[in-house]
């Protein structure tokens, strides 16, 4: 994993195909993606999260769900949706309880794929790879923008979370501590990619 003194190409982020990436069988095509870019898989393994994992790895301080909660109103405010009507308020710390909840209720619903993947600026790549948060906002050519059609509007008013194919960490800072949540030491590897001489 990297930090401020090691080489960019040695930086380490963390991928998580989601559960409807899985069912709609889109993983291969995420992995090749990531491939394609010149970004090495380190690994790997297939999974059904248990709701404690998935706790530990989405934020539960107060900071982080007002400002889902806020994103919400926002998305309810955009479309003319009544907020108070539908969630039975307008306090974004409680809207941003019940959408933390909505989001784990839709990663332990089915198997996820873990992936550390490992080369230049490889947090920023994967980031771009994967396309914006939400997919009616992603770039065609990116996994969201190609492959999903989900809204926050949507979701919002189905009560539950966004159906946005993967997780990408943000930060290099995030990535870490993803990393060390997901994967053991001994489940990263170490190896040369054919290409890599070439490359870099």
């Amino acid at each position: 994993m990297s930090d401020m003194n090691s080489h960019p190409k040695q930086e380490t982020t963390l991928l998580l195909v989601k559960p409807d990436g899985v069912k709609r069988g889109l993983t291969g095509e995420i992995l090749r993606r990531i491939e394609l870019r010149g970004l090495k898989i380190v690994g790997l393994t297939m999974i059904t999260p248990k709701r404690d994992e998935l706790d530990n790895h989405y934020p539960n301080d107060d900071g982080w769900l007002t400002r889902v909660g806020e994103k919400t109103l926002s998305t309810y405010e955009k479309y003319g949706y009544d907020a108070e009507k539908e969630l039975g308020t307008t306090n974004p710390l409680k809207i941003g309880k019940e959408v933390r909840t909505w989001l784990l209720d839709f990663m332990t619903s089915g198997p996820i794929v873990k992936v550390a993947i490992q080369g230049i600026h490889a947090v920023e790549m994967v980031r771009k790879l994967v396309g914006a948060t939400m997919p009616s906002a992603a770039e065609m050519g990116t996994i969201r923008g190609d492959f999903s059609v989900d809204s926050a509007a949507a979701a919002n008013r189905d009560k539950r979370s966004v159906h946005n194919l993967a997780h990408a960490s943000e930060t290099v800072e995030e990535a870490k501590k993803e990393l060390m949540l997901w994967f053991a030491a001994n489940e990263l590897h170490d190896y040369k990619r054919a290409e890599e001489d070439i490359m870099f």
